[in-house]
């Protein structure tokens, strides 16, 4: 009788909320509860002779054995420096070897990785360091035109009078060790030298670091990742193994890496950003794929190369990264292997690329992700063998595990279909923000529900589809437009490659539209009576943009976000002129 009753109100409940914004995917297989430390040592166990790791600007290659054996000296090499589990070890280098193995070397020591954007300039690195109280930095000596070893004089003046390893310095009090790698082979004054710090490690310290492994919670911190910080000071979220492993683990076997072998993996985006780590290095280790690093930074000729000369049959990379690979192959005529996946991600990818993706590079499926740093990279994907339609007009489908609504401004479910702000819950949400428990509870309810900020609708199918971010929208006599809405439709037009727009001041109506465009090769005019007509039956009209701006490059962040208000900033220096 008790079950009788339970189940009908059940559905009752059920039949009463089936047409509000609420999903939950259950998800198909259990997740996983270890540390990265644990999740390493497996992927060593499971290929020890699989290629991990290939660094083609570095000429270095390294199997999942050879990563264990390096990790491990380096984690036992930390304790030698008398640092302890829970330290924040920063990691301010590009993209290869050193990124790669330091990070996995501070979760094998239970230590917390941070990651500084290699573009980062003095005040940048310092509030970094600060933030979050980095016990040792490991950094380059160099990258490109900037000169890390200067620059880490200036925030900390007492290292070249330091002993290595015994910092006090005034203006970062964590800060106890510098460890880098000499890239012109000088003695770089009040610094370890990376490459030996390794090799003063003993078999008992190797020894040690398994040893420890136990005591390590899969709930503990292990990476800290900063925000953009659109808005004052980026903020550090703290993100789990928990969080890392299953993120990694899922989206490896939505994209089939289970089914197959020999996966081989082109990375353009940074190790710093929670794309490159979490999709790139804990994706690669979770399944025994090899992760081909092209080159320090994004080029796409590297990334052309690298593709062919390491036979890559997977890539990672935003859609700017892909138009500038669709150009650099016809420009070349290069002959590229057979790749069975592209995925995209950041920005929504336009008709005319995806069709390039597939034609000119010759990609199978091409497949986009959806997360913030919040959401440990990822929550709604693409699955496989989706069809176009989806992957174009949706950022994927909720991931396994997740619970996603949308609510309106206050907190109320909306109908599937309407738009609101999205908020989910799951495996993948954030520890928190480092030593800001106001933001944290701004963000995270008691409720564990996670406020992505973004504009949503969400389909009774699972799909999503964002509208814009809620700062960004824009109020034009009273009538709310989304930004986003206006870019999905001016992205089908054939001549338009990229496309953002922003709202601007205006004496009337409070705010108009602008809309920076990008075009294809070989169109040279584009204007707002093209826009106007394009936009007749798809878009309201007072959504239209009353202002059009040719854009040949956008501003973007290293990690590839637009940087919308340097296009206000764009804008407003016109007008001025005017």
């Amino acid at each position: 009788m008790i079950r009788i009753r339970q189940m009908f109100r059940l559905r009752s409940v059920q039949g009463t909320a089936r047409h509000l914004s609420y999903v939950h995917n259950i998800g198909k297989h259990p997740l996983a509860y270890r540390n990265v430390g644990q999740h390493l040592k497996l992927a060593t166990e499971r290929f020890p002779n699989n290629e991990a790791l290939v660094s083609v600007h570095e000429a270095k290659r390294m199997t999942f054995s050879d990563v264990l054996d390096k990790v491990d000296r380096l984690a036992a090499s930390f304790y030698q420096l008398g640092l302890q589990k829970g330290d924040r070890i920063a990691i301010w280098a590009p993209s290869g070897t050193q990124f790669y193995i330091s990070t996995l070397a501070a979760a094998r020591a239970g230590m917390i990785s941070v990651g500084i954007n290699p573009a980062y300039q003095i005040p940048e690195v310092k509030y970094a360091l600060n933030k979050v109280g980095v016990k040792a930095l490991i950094a380059a000596e160099s990258y490109r035109s900037t000169n890390y070893y200067e620059m880490i004089k200036q925030i900390v003046p007492e290292l070249e009078s330091s002993y290595a390893g015994n910092i006090v310095s005034s203006k970062v009090p964590s800060l106890s060790a510098v460890i880098m790698k000499s890239n012109s082979g000088n003695k770089l004054q009040g610094t370890i030298s990376y490459e030996e710090l390794m090799k003063t490690v003993s078999e008992k310290d190797i020894t040690y670091v398994e040893s420890i492994q136990h005591n390590i919670s899969p709930d503990s911190g292990v990476n800290l990742q900063y925000t953009s910080g659109t808005t004052g000071q980026p903020k550090a979220a703290l993100l789990s193994h928990f969080n890392f492993i299953n993120n990694a683990i899922s989206l490896g076997l939505e994209h089939g890496f289970n089914l197959t072998e020999n996966n081989r993996v082109c990375i353009q985006v940074p190790f710093f950003h929670v794309f490159g780590v979490v999709t790139g290095i804990l994706g690669s280790i979770s399944h025994g794929c090899a992760l081909v690093v092209p080159g320090p930074g994004y080029n796409p000729s590297a990334s052309v190369q690298a593709i062919v000369s390491e036979r890559c049959n997977v890539i990672y990379g935003t859609p700017t990264m892909y138009v500038d690979l669709v150009n650099e192959v016809k420009k070349t005529g290069t002959d590229l292997p057979s790749i069975k996946l592209a995925v995209t991600g950041g920005a929504p990818c336009a008709p005319q690329l995806y069709k390039d993706i597939q034609s000119v590079l010759g990609v199978e499926q091409v497949k986009t992700i959806y997360g913030l740093t919040e959401t440990t990279c990822v929550c709604f994907h693409s699955v496989w063998e989706e069809s176009q339609e989806k992957v174009l007009t949706t950022v994927g489908h909720l991931g396994d595990h997740w619970e996603a609504k949308v609510v309106d401004q206050n907190g109320a479910l909306v109908p599937f279909g309407m738009p609101g702000e999205l908020c989910v819950r799951g495996y993948g949400t954030m520890l928190g923000y480092w030593e800001d428990e106001q933001k944290t509870k701004e963000t995270i309810g008691m409720d564990k529900w996670l406020k992505t900020g973004d504009q949503f609708v969400l389909r009774e199918d699972g799909y999503g589809k964002i509208v814009g971010r809620i700062k960004e929208v824009v109020i034009r006599g009273g009538e709310n437009i989304y930004p986003r809405e206006i870019e999905d439709v001016l992205i089908t037009h054939p001549d338009v490659l990229e496309v953002h727009c922003v709202g601007v001041p205006d004496d009337r109506m409070g705010e108009e539209v602008c809309a920076f465009v990008r075009l294809n090769n070989g169109v040279n005019e584009f204007d707002r009576a093209q826009v106007k007509e394009f936009c007749k039956g798809k878009i309201a009209h007072f959504k239209v943009p009353k202002y059009v701006e040719i854009i040949d490059h956008f501003p973007k962040t290293t990690s590839g976000k637009i940087q919308k208000f340097k296009l206000l900033e764009r804008f407003m220096e016109q007008k001025k002129k005017l």
